[in-house]
């Protein structure tokens, strides 16, 4: 199991660097000059120049790119052009708010897609398995924007029920902080949910028709005990395996969700400094969402391993 951990991690590298590659050349492609957009309204020619050699603007693209990959060999993602704060900090400062909104997110999902997706299984072509399957396409066709406006008008606006924005730190009033991130953690869930759900209905009809389950139940095992006891475990394994290459998708959907909602999280933290050319903190936020969708990848590599003790034999 070691062995695959380490040769996984080797191949992350090369990964890594064809990140480093994109997302420094598509910034510096990108319209606007960002020593312009610091120097304000009055674009005083000295002040532009200042800080174009203040963050090294004024050297060959190259310079600067093999510039930056010295600083992250060293652990250092740049400061924020704007505010001159650490990109690490910022990073810190926001991910826990995504994180938060992220579990929840997963929470929701997994919560409704494995039961749906045991029943509509279980219950094939009758009417649990049709109503499953639409509210499953309904989850996968509706954009998680349009979603999340409509439950602002709905639910704050018309009936009051929840606030429509903001954020409250969970430490400072748990109660409210989760109130204000119920409906963008139900508009992140569902597009995973239906994922899942379809996922875990075709995996339960495979595992349903082999020879175990066929032998559980002639042995005497109740339906109950034979789907969750034998089945359900068995094709959880493929689920699990949606779930971590999802969970990059959740990520990059909590950029739309944290604008609708106004939280202060990764999101919308990328979506600023986008807007203001602030190129460490884009480079920094891209290259830390990057590894983390690797080591997400990874761990699901060896969970999936863990499920199946059959697979971390033939794989390391």
């Amino acid at each position: 199991m070691l062995a695959f951990v380490a040769q996984r991690a080797l191949t992350a590298i090369p990964t890594l660097l064809i990140v480093t590659v994109m997302v420094f050349g598509i910034q510096r492609s990108l319209p606007g000059d960002p020593a312009v957009i610091l120097a304000g309204e009055e674009r005083d020619p000295q002040v532009i120049a200042f800080i174009r050699a203040k963050y090294r603007l004024d050297e060959p693209i190259p310079v600067q790119y093999v510039a930056w990959l010295g600083q992250l060999a060293r652990g250092d993602l740049g400061v924020s052009m704007r505010t001159g704060e650490p990109v690490s900090s910022l990073i810190l400062t926001k991910l826990p708010v995504t994180v938060q909104l992220a579990v929840l997110s997963i929470l929701v999902a997994v919560a409704v897609a494995i039961p749906a997706g045991a029943i509509a299984a279980t219950r094939k072509n009758t009417g649990w398995d049709v109503a499953g399957t639409v509210v499953a396409l309904s989850g996968l066709s509706i954009p998680n924007f349009w979603l999340g406006i409509m439950l602002i008008l709905l639910v704050s606006v018309q009936l009051g029920w929840l606030p429509a924005s903001g954020f409250v730190p969970f430490l400072e009033d748990p109660l409210e902080n989760l109130r204000r991130m119920i409906m963008p953690a139900f508009v992140l869930g569902t597009g995973l949910a239906a994922v899942l759900m379809r996922q875990m209905r075709s995996s339960m009809l495979e595992v349903l028709s082999q020879d175990f389950v066929r032998t559980a139940t002639a042995k005497g095992a109740s339906g109950w005990t034979t789907v969750v006891r034998h089945a359900m475990r068995n094709a959880l394994i493929p689920v699990v395996t949606i779930l971590g290459l999802q969970l990059g998708t959740l990520l990059s959907g909590a950029v739309l969700t944290e604008q609708v909602f106004t939280i202060p999280g990764f999101g919308k933290l990328i979506v600023d400094a986008v807007f203001n050319r602030d190129y460490a903190v884009v480079q920094g936020v891209v290259l830390f969402t990057a590894t983390s969708y690797i080591a997400i990848n990874l761990a699901v590599d060896v969970l999936y391993a863990v499920l199946d003790p059959r697979i971390s034999g033939s794989r390391a």
